[in-house]
């Protein structure tokens, strides 16, 4: 949810004022009360503004406090240029609302101070309605606005280069910077062995213990054996330090070749950063891509900031033509949350087989197997087209089938990794010709209205598949 300033504007005539004041108020406080019914944190101006004077001084007030979006709020007529002084005290985005009343001329006075906005190239929108309604429409606006200033500021960790020559893994720094406000630290991988194999012997034991107890593992002496699985531990635990030592806010690392061939995959260590929950009891989800994946990590962070939840990261791995369904599949990179969506850690790992590595990874380790569980979810990508950002954004339905149906598909790919069996609302015409990455995320339910917001906000392209 959202810190949302919220401002009145009035009239600057002192006698219209003094006689309006109180309507001014009242509507505020409903349009207020609405706004923190729906969870929002709203931080009100002093007074409404009836001078120039306010109007710079309660905004400077807004502005101080921090807030990710600011609400203009109209529900009498309002001098236009108390919008504008305002407006040049703010820095983050607008939405000026009007209060439809017959007798009140609130939607003149939007109208009005909205005009004189587009005349100077100051970017904002507009909503109309009752509190409810606003808020309402106001909603979607302010969890962007928070998603993309918590991304300001913010630090990505970037552990090893370019994973097997894959382009849209690796993205430009200074465009990070500039449009995003986001750092990018770089640290090598050796990082991750010599932290692993100083971590302390007695948590990756504990943690190996808990995952026995809670999970399948399935040892085979070679590719997995339990000090394989430490040491997928000890990597966990090497990014923890990491992440804290370097405050990074979100991380990806490379793992292949050197990783896969050389330590153990880093699965584990993926799967259990992105997860809210570990061996030692519920934390916060830190997003972790696999292959160094900055795009798909920087989707990542702001599809976590807007749902709250764990994001699920995989390769577009085969389409299933006879049953129109996608196989979302990448080695042992789901959160384990995905496979039943359960606030309870036993009963996602209870559908979860720690399975050995396959033939690409000679190294070794488990990977973290699961099908996904079923539900309504929203998929997006942060792909660039001649090197502007576009977001590629669309609905589906993860599915869920019996044994042998499930069997059946898997061995079609890679029965060992996690699964995602996705209808996606785009024929795959459509969607093979367009998109731009060979890696997509996803988060329960329908956030495109708040990520049509990102897009307004960051100045980035929208591009929405459909089946029209």
């Amino acid at each position: 949810m959202a810190r949302i300033g919220l401002i009145s504007l009035s009239d600057g005539r002192d006698y219209v004022h003094s006689g309006i004041v109180g309507f001014v108020r009242g509507t505020e406080d409903r349009l207020a009360a609405a706004l923190a019914e729906a969870g929002h944190e709203v931080v009100r101006a002093s007074a409404p503004v009836s001078a120039s004077t306010v109007a710079t001084s309660v905004a400077r007030e807004i502005e101080a406090a921090g807030v990710d979006l600011t609400v203009l709020h109209y529900c009498v007529w309002a001098f236009p240029h108390f919008t504008m002084l305002a407006a040049g005290a703010l820095s983050g985005p607008l939405v000026l609302v009007a209060n439809p009343d017959p007798v009140q001329p609130g939607m003149v006075g939007m109208l009005a101070a909205g005009g004189a906005l587009d005349q100077i190239g100051r970017r904002h929108s507009r909503l109309w309605g009752g509190p409810s309604s606003a808020a309402a429409a106001i909603g979607p606006r302010g969890n962007a606005a928070a998603a993309v200033a918590k991304l300001r500021g913010s630090t990505f960790g970037r552990i090893g280069g370019r994973p097997m020559g894959m382009n849209t893994a690796v993205a430009n720094t200074d465009q990070w910077q500039r449009q995003f406000g986001v750092d990018v630290e770089e640290i090598d991988q050796w990082e991750v062995v010599r932290r692993a194999e100083a971590a302390d012997p007695a948590e990756k034991r504990t943690a190996r213990e808990w995952l026995e107890r809670h999970a399948t593992v399935r040892y085979d002496g070679v590719k997995l054996t339990p000090d394989l699985l430490e040491r997928q531990i000890g990597a966990y635990l090497a990014m923890r330090s990491l992440i804290d030592e370097w405050h990074l806010d979100f991380t990806g690392v490379k793992g292949q070749p050197e990783l896969t061939q050389h330590f153990a995959t880093m699965d584990v260590a993926e799967a259990f950063l992105n997860d809210p929950y570990d061996w030692n009891g519920p934390k916060e989800t830190h997003v972790c891509a696999t292959e160094a994946d900055m795009d798909g990590a920087l989707t990542m962070q702001l599809m976590k900031h807007l749902s709250g939840t764990p994001v699920l990261f995989a390769d577009v791995r085969h389409y299933h033509a006879e049953r129109d369904i996608w196989d979302l599949c990448n080695s042992g990179q789901h959160a384990t949350w995905f496979a039943a969506r359960s606030d309870d850690p036993a009963e996602n790992l209870a559908r979860v087989t720690l399975h050995p590595e396959v033939f690409f990874f000679p190294a070794g380790g488990a990977s973290v197997h699961h099908i996904a569980a079923p539900g309504r979810m929203t998929l997006a990508r942060l792909t660039r087209l001649d090197g502007a950002y576009r977001l590629q954004l669309m609905l589906g339905e993860f599915e869920n089938y019996d044994d042998a149906t499930t069997a059946a598909l898997e061995a079609q790919s890679t029965p060992e990794w996690p699964h995602a069996f996705a209808r996606l609302d785009v024929p795959a015409e459509t969607f093979l010709a367009r998109f731009g990455a060979n890696h997509i995320h996803a988060v329960p339910g329908d956030r495109r209205p708040e990520l049509r917001e990102v897009c307004e906000l960051l100045g980035i392209t929208l591009d929405e598949f459909t089946r029209g």
